[in-house]
């Protein structure tokens, strides 16, 4: 599994833009966000797939599915309860 290119990333854009209103996180580039000064959430991609390395749990990532809007919506709840 290889870290998703800026092609793979780009029907993220519209998560990417929601993710920009918890202002806790910063976007360091393109799909990789950091949590207070450490690396928090990035991405993946395999077969055509997309995934999210997010550390929910600390100090290990979780990997979670984020190829579906279904799947997008359900990782920026976890994320906003998280860093609430």
């Amino acid at each position: 599994m290889r870290h998703a290119t800026p092609q793979m990333l780009k029907p993220l854009k519209p998560f990417f833009e929601k993710l920009g209103t918890l202002e806790s996180l910063k976007e360091k580039k393109t799909g990789v966000y950091y949590f207070k000064s450490k690396a928090f959430l990035h991405f993946h991609e395999d077969d055509g797939r997309i995934f999210a390395d997010v550390k929910l749990n600390p100090p290990a990532f979780d990997r979670v599915p984020a190829t579906t809007e279904t799947e997008q919506a359900d990782l920026f709840e976890s994320i906003r309860a998280f860093l609430e």
